[in-house]
């Protein structure tokens, strides 16, 4: 018994390592240290979504299949064929059956290498593809939500959504999956080979397993609570940039450089505890793996090597030097595996969570959508009618309260009134941004319910304060990829007073657009937006405070521009200086979501309401600063 007492000794210190972390676990649950939440979307139900995007690719996933089993090939047979030659050595020495056995080797070694090469390529195409397809999902979904489904989602949580978390499904589909089945292949492959060869040094190496796998459990519950803190971290900081660079002027201008800084370095610092905490948890499962590995080793080695040079069995079985040289490699190939697995199904469990989020978004349904029956709309004359339309933002905040009004074709009709009167709204409903509660909308006598979305937002040309425009060129803000005529744009650029500055540029309308038009001042932007307006030819075109904020000598062109469109279709306004709508077939006045006054801009001075004081009111300040 006393020549087994090192192996025991090995043992026990294994199992004083096992009670430790068993011990540590339990006292970290009793202490909620582990974050409890877990996935609430099942395993079985993310695979078969999964799927759908592999499906059209079965057989490439087939050949890598029978690709992979060539090279398991050699991750099973080589360690027989290293036995085998150092038996040959040390034994009956030949020169050309060595030769024989190296070349047996070596082709199967180039068979696998080559299997691996097949294997990449065909997965990383494949991987790609499926992540181009599911980001086009994503997008194309996200684009399909309401304006109020989009501000309830930080641009940041949408970016990562539609940015990094397919990059983890792809890893998912070109390497953990196949990895994965490969590695489980190999150990079982690897297992049935040393059975054969010696199956008392493989229960001797199988002792070893129940350890691996209690450390394996232990290991993955500590990871999920740190791969999950490391994700909310992460995408706490992707959406806090997306918001602060695009709002970094007004942190300029109060001058919160600072305070902003300790912000973001506070969740730095947060995304750093959180990989630390990883770092930490990989780091002292990995060694236990090796650890175990190494003291199979030494076993091996030490009964093995005992046996062989003391001429006695181990176990009952005899062991020859060529079984201790396949035995280690064995070994290796069976450790090697059995470690990776832990962290690919680590892997996988961090996939099927980004695969959760994206089609959580993807679950979302949208609160504005077509009706079964809706209908195309070819042409419309611009008929708008409100009747006793409510509508609230949120439940009872009522912004509308019975709105009715009627605008005719080709007319202009002008909303004024104080922020929060409902004036924004009206254009956000006509064009169906939002569904209204109560009431009615129609559309040359069509209910907008009854039109497909797509078909009526195509009538309608929106000029707002702010202008958007892309990164690009001017050309393609105008086109917005559609393809025009060039004479179009020209005529479309010249008929709205933006030629004025667009032909001072040295590329005319080749010229760079950066981010957001920075590098275009407020009133080049917006004649940029009538420009495009006018090219895409609307039926109704609405125009949001189109003319706040801009120069004097702007707002003569814009004002200029704007008599010309008017002649185009109808006009809906919205303006909060009266001087510029005074020309306008009706002007609607609106107080707490409710009409108060409409008429021409002269019915409503004699009317001597409140119209009447707002306008005296401006009148008298414009000439107090003129003055």
């Amino acid at each position: 018994m006393r020549e087994y007492l090192p192996v025991l000794i090995v043992g026990g210190i294994i199992g004083m390592f096992a009670l430790v972390f068993l011990i540590a676990y339990l006292v970290a649950r009793r202490k909620n240290v582990l974050e409890n939440r877990e996935r609430n979307m099942p395993d079985s139900e993310i695979i078969r979504r999964l799927l759908a995007y592999a499906k059209p690719y079965k057989w490439q996933f087939v050949l890598v299949f029978f690709v992979m089993l060539l090279s398991i090939g050699y991750e099973v047979i080589s360690p027989l064929l290293v036995g085998h030659i150092e038996e040959t050595v040390v034994g009956d020495f030949e020169m050309s059956y060595l030769l024989t056995v190296v070349g047996g080797y070596v082709g199967i070694l180039l068979v696998s290498l080559v299997c691996t090469y097949i294997q990449a390529m065909v997965l990383q195409k494949v991987g790609q593809k499926i992540l181009s397809a599911m980001r086009e999902d994503v997008f194309t979904h996200i684009e399909s939500l309401s304006h109020a489904q989009l501000n309830d989602i930080p641009v940041g949580k949408l970016v990562t959504r539609v940015s990094n978390d397919p990059n983890a499904i792809s890893f998912m589909f070109t390497n953990i999956i196949v990895t994965l089945a490969k590695n489980v292949m190999v150990i079982f492959g690897v297992l049935a080979a040393m059975l054969m060869l010696n199956y008392m040094l493989t229960l001797m190496v199988l002792c070893f397993v129940p350890f691996v796998v209690l450390f394996t459990i232990i290991f993955r519950k500590f990871s999920r609570s740190v791969h999950l803190r490391v994700n909310d971290a992460t995408t706490d900081l992707n959406t806090y940039l997306s918001e602060n660079l695009s709002g970094i002027k007004i942190t300029q201008i109060f001058n919160q450089e600072q305070r902003k800084m300790s912000d973001f370095l506070q969740r730095s610092r947060t995304l750093q505890r959180a990989k630390r905490s990883r770092m930490f948890v990989f780091g002292i499962f990995q060694p236990m793996v090796y650890m175990l590995y190494i003291s199979s080793v030494l076993c091996l080695l030490y009964l093995g090597g005992k046996g062989y040079i003391g001429n006695w069995t181990v176990f009952g079985q005899t062991v020859s030097s060529g079984i201790i040289v396949s035995f280690y490699m064995y070994i290796s190939k069976f450790f090697n595996p059995i470690q990776q697995l832990a962290e690919q199904f680590d892997m996988l469990q961090r996939s099927f969570a980004a695969a959760e989020k994206i089609f959580t978004v993807m679950d979302m349904v949208p609160e504005v959508v077509d009706t079964p029956n809706a209908r195309e709309l070819t042409d419309i004359k611009g008929e708008i009618e409100f009747k006793d339309v409510w509508f609230a933002y949120n439940p009872g905040e009522w912004v509308l309260k019975g709105v009715s009004f009627h605008i005719s074709p080709r007319q202009t009709v002008a909303f004024v009134g104080s922020t929060g009167s409902g004036k924004s709204t009206i254009l956000s409903l006509i064009c169906r941004n939002y569904d209204i509660q109560k009431g009615q909308i129609l559309i040359d006598g069509v209910d907008i319910k009854d039109i497909k979305i797509a078909s009526l937002r195509k009538h309608f040309g929106q000029m707002l304060q702010d202008v958007f425009l892309f990164s690009g060129s001017i050309r393609s803000n105008i086109v917005l990829r559609e393809e025009f005529p060039e004479e179009d744009v020209k005529k479309a650029c010249e008929y709205v007073n933006a030629d004025k500055f667009i032909y001072r540029l040295d590329n005319g309308l080749d010229e760079v657009v950066r981010e957001r038009g920075n590098n275009f001042s407020a009133g080049q932007r917006q004649l940029l937006s009538f420009a495009r307006t006018l090219l895409h030819k609307p039926a109704v075109m609405i125009l949001d405070e189109a003319t706040a904020n801009i120069d004097t000598e702007t707002e003569l062109l814009i004002q200029d521009s704007l008599e010309k469109m008017k002649n185009i279709g109808t006009m809906l306004i919205v303006a909060h200086r009266l001087s510029t709508i005074q020309h306008a077939d009706n002007i609607i006045l609106l107080s707490h979501g409710e009409i108060l006054e409409q008429g021409t801009h002269q019915e409503l001075l004699k009317q001597k309401g409140r119209y009447y004081n707002l306008y005296t009111l401006q009148y008298n300040k414009e000439q107090l600063q003129r003055a």
